[in-house]
């Protein structure tokens, strides 16, 4: 159970962060960023979330309660990549969970997967690339997508330093394909904005 009495330590004044474990290490190490890019991402879901939720009922998509279903579940995977990327790994850890150490596992990036296959059954084929935007839900997911993506860039470094969970980086990448299919679902009424190349030069 995780107890928050007190918002403020003072223990990072120094520029150091603690783990799970209780070792400290730089705020500005890559593990850390990474920690920080899944928050990010996470708070823009957020904002998506409250989007969706403040619609007219009545004007709401079939699929939004399905969205905001999956996108609630995601969050709350989020602080376990967050709790997982933030414990340590001991000696001949093989990544697997316990009543004392969360782990992302590959049942939650399997669950993604399906998801995602299910939300591009009902999308047309794409023939360029998207231009983040559409409406306000869909620009916020875009915004969690690039986020996700920058995380996973940090992890992949921090994983040149230390040990990291296999489906911690799995998850992350998963993640970013699935923000990708759920802008398209929430963008498919009025169509995706897609890139022309070379619109804006000079006849």
């Amino acid at each position: 159970m995780v107890k928050l009495n007190k918002i403020y330590t003072r223990t990072g004044d120094d520029g150091s962060t603690g783990l799970v474990d209780g070792s400290r290490i730089a705020k500005d190490e890559a593990l850390i960023a990474a920690i920080g890019d899944v928050d990010e991402a996470n708070s823009a879901i957020g904002c998506a979330i409250a989007h969706l939720t403040s619609l007219d009922p009545i004007a709401t998509p079939p699929y939004a309660a399905r969205l905001l279903s999956e996108l609630s579940h995601i969050q709350n995977d989020l602080f376990d990549l967050g709790a997982d990327i933030a414990t340590p790994a001991t000696d001949g850890d093989v990544f697997a969970p316990s009543d004392m150490i969360l782990r992302i596992i590959d049942q939650q990036v399997a669950w993604l997967e399906v998801k995602i296959d299910q939300q591009n059954e009902n999308l047309t084929p794409l023939s360029s690339f998207i231009l983040p935007g559409g409406n306000i839900s869909a620009a916020n997911l875009h915004m969690a997508r690039a986020i996700s993506r920058r995380a996973e860039r940090q992890l992949v470094g921090a994983a040149k330093l230390r040990p990291i969970n296999p489906a911690a980086l799995k998850y992350l990448n998963r993640l970013s394909d699935y923000l990708f299919t759920a802008c398209r679902t929430l963008n498919s009424e009025k169509g995706d904005i897609l890139w022309v190349p070379g619109a804006s030069r000079c006849a």
